[in-house]
């Protein structure tokens, strides 16, 4: 859910929320850890060094100005070289990623360089698709984007998740850059649903996994998915849950 231009410090507001049926214990959960996990949003403003931003672009071939603004609600520059590192290790067939953006651009150039592969990335906002997929086209990439409305989380999962439709199996890996906190702090937990798609060896990366309502998510889905193993890498401002699937 992140364009290539510079983003504010607060998030976009979210229309569909305005349907969201919001109780005590939702307000109450909202609040209280979102007063706790202020170091960590002020800490995601800086979205890497200008040394690993070039880094990452040199090591995809990609010229300096290709992430002309990462930081904020954006993926950091740590997340990206993970991403990027798992893609040209493991050659995988099919990538899906919910929140578009900076992430499917460094995809699909990773994608491109392996040839092979394919990414599926879904967002609820249509012009954030047609910038995404406008910024591809220009360094001749090339995903699958795919603007979807959300809609009320399955159970027992809070808040509202992308009406992503049918999805293929052999999930290679699964990242999870979306929906933003403000519409629930365990809002990204629903993406286990996904998760029985996903191969044996494949992976699921959580972004902001330092976060408070991330930490809680990860324990949720360490007692929802024996057959996964959670940890939280803690590299770069935000960290990141990572999940494998037992072979």
């Amino acid at each position: 859910m992140t364009s290539r231009e510079a983003t504010k410090f607060l998030p976009r507001n979210h229309d569909e929320v305005e349907n969201l049926e919001r109780g005590f214990r939702h307000w109450a959960t909202l609040i209280g850890i979102g007063a706790i996990q202020w170091p960590w949003l002020l800490r995601s403003l800086r979205g890497g060094s200008k040394a690993d931003k070039r880094a990452l672009l040199e090591r995809l071939e990609l010229p300096l100005d290709a992430l002309p603004n990462l930081g904020s609600w954006k993926a950091d520059t740590h997340f990206l070289h993970r991403i990027v590192d798992w893609i040209l290790a493991e050659q995988p067939e099919l990538v899906v990623e919910f929140g578009t953006g900076a992430s499917s651009l460094i995809i699909a150039r990773a994608l491109q360089l392996n040839g092979k592969g394919r990414l599926i990335s879904f967002d609820q906002y249509e012009d954030f698709i047609e910038s995404t997929q406008q910024w591809l086209g220009e360094y001749g990439l090339t995903a699958d984007l795919r603007c979807v409305p959300l809609v009320a989380s399955p159970e027992p999962w809070p808040g509202l998740w992308y009406d992503h439709g049918a999805l293929p199996d052999d999930i290679d890996l699964l990242i999870v850059d979306g929906p933003c906190w403000t519409i629930h702090p365990f809002v990204r937990g629903a993406a286990d649903g996904v998760f029985s798609h996903l191969r044996r060896g494949g992976v699921v990366l959580l972004d902001d996994g330092a976060r408070p309502g991330e930490r809680i998510v990860r324990k949720r889905w360490e007692e929802r998915w024996p057959d996964f193993d959670f940890h939280l890498a803690r590299e770069g401002a935000k960290g990141t849950v990572v999940g494998i699937r037992r072979a």
